[in-house]
């Protein structure tokens, strides 16, 4: 994967769960801690918490167990029930960056029988620079974004 100028590098994920957009956008959003691998905590204390304040400009971040803090990023666009965009700003060294953004964008589409599609887009890796193909393996793996779904599937179940 290069990071050739001009070339949007970006990992697709789609995934149906048994849930209304309403319900699928409150668990994704509102719930994200009990879905959220453990082990993807860039804090200093173990992950108690993941928060994504409900409103555009909000707060994404993990909380620790023992009470302090970590950035991930910040909600940049906020449409409960059809769509979230968060931007996420970890940088390849696994630490808060303000300078960098890639987005993950999420929209909650309705299908027959009270399903819901989610498709997660995180784009612009490109942003990582010589990293970009080094990310892009990770949120590629069974252990990036397609584990993070299946757990959302599985809670949503």
């Amino acid at each position: 994967m290069s990071a050739e100028s001009g070339t949007e590098i970006m990992v697709h994920r789609q995934v149906s769960v048994p849930l209304t957009p309403q319900r699928a956008f409150t668990l994704f959003t509102a719930r994200m801690t009990e879905f959220w691998p453990s082990e993807h905590s860039i804090g200093s204390s173990a992950l108690a918490e993941v928060v994504v304040e409900p409103r555009e400009g909000g707060r994404w971040f993990e909380r620790g167990a023992d009470g302090s803090e970590c950035d991930w990023g910040r909600v940049a666009e906020w449409t409960p029930t059809g769509r979230v965009v968060l931007l996420w700003q970890i940088g390849a060294d696994w630490k808060f960056d303000p300078d960098l953004e890639t987005e993950v964008e999420v929209t909650f589409t309705e299908e027959p029988g009270g399903r819901t599609l989610l498709e997660l887009r995180h784009r612009h890796l490109e942003r990582y620079g010589d990293q970009a193909g080094a990310m892009y393996a990770v949120f590629d793996s069974p252990g990036g974004w397609d584990g993070t779904l299946a757990a959302f599937v599985a809670l949503a179940a």
